[in-house]
């Protein structure tokens, strides 16, 4: 080193802290860089992206190829600081390298390139995967001889290289991933792909039609008053029961009583001929599940039914498909805006009868769901009883005022939004 001239010194000392700032880069960048579009690119030939794919394969021969070249160069640009030090100022040069190049190294050399590979990992980590791909092949039995003595006191301590933690997204992170894209999604596809996931949390209690809408056909009625019924259906498939809904025959799809219709044949005795079966669901079936079902039974609808066997609802295809792609123009059921009426002081007056799914989505507001389904049902729960008219609670946070009851049921709520009761007086 004698003969080396203190300015050559300084010259390597700045091409071995280049050389550090390039490994720790790299490091960064090949380990911040975004799997999945990583192999979207590697799947579409990308040359980067597959070399950088190559190298995660095996993440120990990566990082020990990485820190091997790290730690060789940190220790030449040590030796050749304390060697700069003594020369400039002594003994005490020593010192003064230790904590210069401390500091350059910190800056330069650490925190700077992570930095930049952090932000650009993409930018980093493709063109310095064709170095570290050539350095593998060069270093590879030091680095391998590395990684036999780092993983056997890795399986010492009951761990292994081969089960690392395999990058996979479960179904909450796919849900936030979803609802951070907006950037790359119209508002329509991102609530779709959300109301996909949401499926297998929705069970078919939360969207059927309750027992006490059910809209259906008593087949012991005067056949006069039948055929009116089904002159005015708005439904293409119509129940039919005996007396009551518990009693249920089955459905009559409309097609089938214009055909008999067509041909002068229709009576009480074709209509039940006519009569297709009906398929039961159990309740709390998850939608997605319920979904597969409709599918492999060739079904669109289908009643709910407790443990008891009794009937609790209808559900039908249509409205598992909007709970992904919204409303369909066509229905004929009422939608929450139907129930729901804004007042000029910023109140709501709500339907006892809405459904709490509905008021949330609608209203944006988060009362709980995890109870009853219909605002009737969660004051009465909250409440224990059937209250009187302009009782008034909190529930969730919203001051709830009940207006109207009658048949044992709250037919009319008034309901503050969270917004206003957070509003200072003197707003």
């Amino acid at each position: 080193m004698d003969s080396i001239s203190t300015s050559m010194l300084f010259i390597i000392l700045g091409i071995l802290l280049f050389i550090s700032a390039y490994f720790s880069g790299s490091e960064t960048g090949m380990m911040s860089i975004n799997r999945y579009r990583l192999r979207h690119l590697a799947k579409q030939k990308h040359r980067g992206a597959k070399r950088v794919s190559q190298l995660l394969d095996r993440p120990d021969r990566l990082i020990g190829l990485i820190l091997i070249g790290n730690n060789l160069v940190n220790i030449a640009a040590s030796a050749i600081a304390t060697i700069i030090g003594i020369r400039l100022f002594g003994d005490v040069g020593v010192v003064y390298a230790t904590f210069g190049l401390t500091l350059v190294v910190l800056i330069f050399a650490e925190v700077t390139p992570k930095t930049l590979a952090a932000l650009y990992p993409e930018k980093v980590a493709f063109p310095s995967s064709v170095i570290l791909s050539l350095l593998l092949k060069v270093l590879l039995p030091f680095v391998v001889m590395v990684n036999f003595i780092t993983n056997g006191f890795l399986k010492l301590l009951g761990l292994s290289a081969e089960q690392r933690e395999q990058h996979s997204l479960s179904t909450e992170e796919l849900r936030t991933v979803v609802n951070e894209s907006s950037a790359l999604l119209e508002e329509r596809d991102q609530n779709m792909l959300v109301g996909i996931l949401d499926l297998e949390r929705i069970k078919v209690e939360d969207i059927m039609i309750p027992r006490n809408e059910l809209v259906g056909i008593d087949i012991n009625d005067d056949w006069k008053r039948i055929q009116k019924k089904l002159t005015h259906s708005t439904h293409t498939r119509v129940l039919l029961y005996r007396d009551n809904i518990d009693d249920v025959v089955g459905y009559i799809h409309m097609r089938d009583a214009l055909r008999l219709l067509s041909k002068n044949q229709f009576t009480k005795a074709t209509l039940l001929r006519a009569v297709r079966e009906l398929y039961f669901i159990p309740e709390g079936t998850p939608l997605n599940v319920q979904l597969l079902k409709f599918q492999h039974a060739k079904e669109r609808l289908g009643l709910v039914v407790d443990e008891y066997g009794d009937i609790q609802g209808l559900v039908t295809l249509e409205d598992i498909l909007e709970e992904v792609v919204g409303d369909f123009t066509t229905t004929m059921e009422p939608s929450p805006s139907d129930e729901v009426h804004e007042q000029p002081d910023g109140s709501v007056l709500i339907d006892g009868s809405a459904t709490i799914r509905d008021l949330n989505k609608e209203m944006s507001w988060d009362l709980p769901t995890d109870g009853p389904k219909t605002l009737n049902g969660l004051i009465v729960e909250h409440l224990e009883d059937i209250p009187q008219a302009r009782l008034s609670v909190m529930i969730a946070g919203y001051p709830v005022e009940i207006v109207d009851v009658s048949d044992n049921m709250i037919k009319t709520v008034r309901i503050v939004p969270e917004h206003l009761t957070k509003q200072s007086p003197q707003d």
